[in-house]
């Protein structure tokens, strides 16, 4: 397959140079961009757990760069593996990220509270019905594509992609269980990039499980209780 590298004009230097540079680490090879990806994820995970709109478009500068990571038999990565799961989550962030994005802006503008993009409440019982049938169908559907076009560990892939899109998707309409939601994928992600040798992900999906149950923490304590309605006295009759 021809490398994307091999596609740039020469004199393109610094997309080169990205996509070449790398750290030598215990014998191992780590492309930077790899690092730099995952830095912008988790910078824009901390911006998600303040409600801050810049973490929408942060995010899609990480997701950007990680798909070039984890198509590797195209963008040339010391792993050359093709992780379709990895990869087709990348896009899907960039995907739900723009509506993400739209609707913390929107929100923002409407409440005059500028860069504050949403306020966090739990999600009703027939939303959380709807997100285990999901995570359940979705991780079975996957699982069936990602096998087909053969992608590494088609299983785990499909259960940290249907995860990912849900608490992507979570995130953006205010609910707090995304971050439960993110704890499972990385219960999952943690091991299978590991076996891949994608270390710099791995590392960041292990210092992110800390951080996931801090920022549900901080969602739940920001949660406004819901009152009950004020009671209305009943007229007498004199």
């Amino acid at each position: 397959m021809t490398s994307v590298r091999a596609l740039v004009a020469p004199q393109v230097n610094p997309i080169i140079t990205l996509l070449d540079a790398k750290l030598h680490i215990a014998g191992s090879e780590i492309l930077w961009r790899e690092v730099i990806g995952n830095g912008f994820g988790l910078a824009s995970a901390i911006g998600g757990m303040r409600r801050r709109v810049w973490a929408w478009p942060i995010g899609i500068g990480g997701n950007a760069l990680l798909f070039t990571v984890f198509v590797g038999g195209v963008f040339n990565t010391p792993q050359q593996l093709n992780m379709a799961g990895q990869a087709g989550r990348q896009l899907m962030f960039i995907a739900v990220s723009v509506y993400g994005w739209w609707s913390w802006h929107r929100h923002a503008n409407e409440t005059g509270l500028e860069h504050r993009g949403v306020e966090p409440r739990w999600a009703s019982n027939r939303e959380r019905l709807v997100l285990v049938a999901a995570m359940l169908l979705g991780t079975a559907a996957f699982a069936q594509l990602f096998a087909v076009i053969g992608s590494y560990g088609p299983w785990a892939e499909a259960w940290i992609f249907t995860g990912s899109v849900l608490a992507t998707y979570g995130m953006a309409r205010g609910l707090a269980e995304f971050w439960l939601i993110w704890i499972a994928v990385d219960i999952v992600g943690i091991p299978l990039l590991v076996k891949a040798g994608y270390y710099p992900s791995a590392t960041l999906y292990f210092v992110y499980a800390g951080f996931v149950a801090w920022g549900f923490v901080v969602w739940m304590r920001s949660i406004r209780p819901v009152l009950p309605p004020a009671a209305v006295p009943l007229a007498t009759t004199p």
